[in-house]
């Protein structure tokens, strides 16, 4: 352990940051966090419903009892926030859409503080810079792309991980808007069904997070979490569904033109949700070559790492 690499996480006690922490403290890494002192939710609009019933306090009392180092403070305010950069040896982000430019401030910390071998700001989806996303979820992803040319620009060393599709978002409902739970009658397709996307429970990022971050190899470079056994095309995940549950179910296919058309229509959070499920569904953002020389495929450099598959994860629901 006296080798490990002190990390700090923002945005910890969010959907992201907590299971990042949790693989922190599991992989031996003295780990840190950030936590406001004051209440305040940024006025965000959560687009998963969290399946973990802990409250902030009693999250942060968890994190105490397994010997997280918690330091108060603001992500704002530039004072407190290289008082803790100076602390550790790497920087994890996990704020949400809403504060995306906000690591700005981040990097000016980083700067200042002049002592942190890594830096990975908040990605963790497809991409960004290989996207054909539509608004509202576009405007989000060129804001995580200003934010890799700043770091990029300023010399900062990083590592950008890009993991797609959350199960929480893609699969415990297979992609259906306004249901939390899989389908047993009827499943809405957007497309065709046939495009291949990358699925990957929230625990096993911050365990690839974490891998990645003790890696020299990894440094200055994308990493992708495109796991062998889970990445299907929205018909093969619906094929396994239904063979859990006996049934076959009744098939609706939607246009493109209609889902464009049903995006600019849609009020939050079901406009971004669809975007998203465009992206990878329709889109086939999560479909690319690995450039060897910037990125790296997170099964093939960690095939150790025990994934949840698909198949596994839709157990529950059954």
């Amino acid at each position: 352990m006296g080798g490990k690499d002190r990390i700090l996480v923002l945005g910890a006690t969010g959907a992201m940051g907590r299971h990042i922490v949790w693989a922190s403290v599991k992989a031996g890494n003295p780990t840190y966090v950030l936590v406001r002192n004051t209440p305040g939710n940024n006025n965000k609009i959560s687009l998963i419903k969290s399946a973990n019933p802990e409250t902030k306090e009693e999250l942060i009392q968890n994190f105490k009892n397994s010997g997280v180092n918690i330091i108060e403070g603001d992500m704002m305010d530039h004072r407190t926030l290289v008082k803790a950069i100076k602390q550790v040896d790497v920087v994890i982000c996990t704020v949400g859409r809403l504060l995306i430019e906000d690591q700005v401030k981040i990097i000016a910390a980083i700067k200042e503080a002049g002592n942190i071998k890594r830096f990975f700001p908040s990605e963790f989806g497809l991409d960004v810079d290989r996207q054909d996303a539509v608004d509202p979820v576009r405007e989000v992803f060129e804001a995580k792309a200003k934010i890799r040319r700043v770091i990029e620009a300023e010399g900062v060393p990083y590592t950008y991980l890009c993991c797609h599709a959350f199960t929480g978002y893609f699969l415990r409902n297979l992609s259906q808007v306004d249901t939390a739970v899989p389908p047993r009658d009827k499943v809405v397709i957007l497309g065709d069904g046939n495009v291949k996307g990358a699925y990957v429970t929230e625990a096993d990022v911050g365990t690839y997070t974490i891998e990645a971050t003790n890696d020299p190899r990894t440094l200055n470079k994308s990493v992708h979490i495109r796991l062998p056994a889970n990445y299907l095309t929205l018909n093969e995940v619906i094929s396994l569904w239904e063979k859990k549950i006996g049934k076959t179910l009744e098939k609706t296919y939607v246009t493109e033109k209609q889902v464009l058309k049903d995006i600019k229509q849609s009020p939050l959070p079901n406009n971004y949700l669809l975007a998203l499920f465009h992206s990878q569904q329709i889109k086939g953002d999560a479909v690319y070559e690995i450039d060897p020389s910037k990125d790296v495929e997170a099964s093939e450099f960690y095939p150790h790492v025990k994934y949840t598959t698909v198949d596994e994860y839709l157990n529950q629901f059954v």
